[in-house]
C-alpha cells in the first residue's frame, strides 16, 4: 500500500474515532431539578433518596391514613399528569405521585453504583422502596399509566403480597420498551455515548406532538398542561439522563406472565387511545385472571387529564369495593 493511501486511511480512521468528541454536547437546561420543581409545584415538591438519587414526589391526603395510593406516570410525563385527580383521590387515602427516573424533577444521575436507576429493574426497586416507606402496614393500591402501567404490572408479579389493588390504565404491556438487551453494548461505544444526548434532544419538540396524539380532543391541552410537560426540560443535564434512560434495559416480559397476577385489577382505557390502542387494554382485561374494565368515552391516552372526574370516580369505586 502506498504511503499516501496509508496516510489518507489513517486520517479517516482518526476522524471517525476522534471526530465525535470534537462535537460540543451541552445541555439546554439552566436550572437544577429542585429549582425547576419549585417553579412548577410552588412548594409542594418533596424528595426521598432511593438508589443513590433523590426521587421527586408530591403528596395529598392524610399521611396517617391506613391506605396508600401510589401513582406511577407514563413515558414523557411526570407526577404533574395526576394533578387534577390528587384531591379527589386524597379523600380516600394517602396519595403519592412520583417522578420516574429521567422524567419530571427526580434527580438525574450521570453515574451510579449498583442497580441502574433508569432500568426497569431500578424503577421496580424505586416502587418497592416507596411502598415500604409510605405503605408499611397499610392497604396499598398501585396505579400505573402506559409504560408506568407495565412497571406496575411488573411490580405486582414480584410483590403481589404487598398490594391490596392494582390499577392499570392505557398500560403498555404488549411489546417491550427500549432496545434489545444484547444490543446495549453499542450504546456504550464512547463516540456514540458522547453524541447520545444530542440524538435524543429532539424529544423537546416531538414530545409535544405525542401529547397532541394522546388527547381525543387536543383543544383541551391548556397552557398550564404545556408548562407542566416542558418544565422538566429546563433542568441541567436532562438530555444526558434521557439518553441513559433510552439505552438502559427495560424489557419486563409482563405479557407472558399475566396469569400470575391474581389480585383483582382495574383496567382503564379511553375509547380513542392512539398511543396504546384501546383494543390492547380490552385484550389485557380479558387475559388477566381477575379484572374489571372501564372504557371512558371521548377520551384518548390520558384519561387522568382529559376526563379526570370519570377517571377518579372509576378508581374510587374500585378502591372502596376491595374490602
Amino acid at each position: 500500500m502506498k504511503l499516501r493511501t496509508k496516510v489518507i486511511l489513517g486520517a479517516l480512521a482518526g476522524a471517525l474515532l476522534l471526530g465525535p468528541f470534537l462535537v460540543p454536547v451541552q445541555s439546554s437546561g439552566t436550572l437544577t431539578n429542585k429549582e425547576a420543581a419549585a417553579q412548577l409545584w410552588q412548594g409542594r415538591s418533596k424528595f426521598v433518596e432511593i438508589l443513590d438519587h433523590e426521587v421527586h414526589y408530591v403528596e395529598a391526603g392524610d399521611p396517617n391514613s391506613d391506605r396508600l395510593i401510589l401513582l406511577a406516570h407514563g413515558f414523557g410525563a411526570s407526577a404533574f399528569s395526576y394533578k387534577a385527580v390528587l384531591a379527589p383521590l386524597a379523600a380516600h387515602g394517602h396519595v403519592i405521585a412520583y417522578d420516574r427516573a429521567a422524567f419530571g424533577f427526580t434527580e438525574r444521575p450521570a453515574t451510579w453504583s449498583g442497580v441502574n436507576p433508569y432500568s426497569s429493574q431500578g424503577q421496580l426497586e424505586v416502587i418497592n422502596a416507596l411502598v415500604d416507606k409510605f405503605g408499611s402496614d397499610k392497604e396499598v393500591f398501585l396505579v400505573g399509566h402506559s409504560a408506568g402501567g407495565a412497571l406496575a404490572a411488573g411490580y405486582a408479579l414480584e410483590h403481589q403480597e404487598k398490594l391490596k389493588g392494582l390499577v392499570l390504565f392505557a398500560p403498555a404491556v404488549y411489546g417491550s420498551g427500549g432496545a434489545p438487551q444484547w444490543l446495549n453494548w453499542i450504546f456504550d461505544i464512547p463516540q456514540l455515548d458522547h453524541l447520545g444526548p444530542l440524538a435524543v434532544s429532539s424529544i423537546a419538540s416531538s414530545g409535544l406532538e405525542i401529547l397532541d396524539r394522546s388527547y381525543n380532543d387536543p383543544k383541551q391541552i391548556t397552557e398550564e398542561t404545556l408548562k407542566g410537560y416542558t418544565a422538566p426540560l429546563q433542568i441541567i443535564g436532562w438530555e444526558r439522563a434521557f439518553w441513559e434512560f433510552n439505552k438502559s434495559p427495560r424489557a419486563l416480559d409482563v405479557a407472558e406472565r399475566l396469569s400470575e397476577i391474581t389480585i383483582k385489577t382495574l383496567v382503564i382505557t379511553g375509547d380513542n387511545d392512539l398511543i396504546v390502542p384501546t383494543d390492547n387494554s380490552i385484550r389485557l382485561a380479558g387475559e388477566l385472571p381477575s379484572a374489571e374494565l372501564v372504557v371512558i368515552e371521548q377520551t384518548g391516552h390520558l384519561p387522568n387529564e382529559e376526563n379526570p372526574k370519570e377517571f377518579a370516580t372509576a378508581i374510587i369505586r374500585y378502591i372502596e369495593t376491595q374490602e
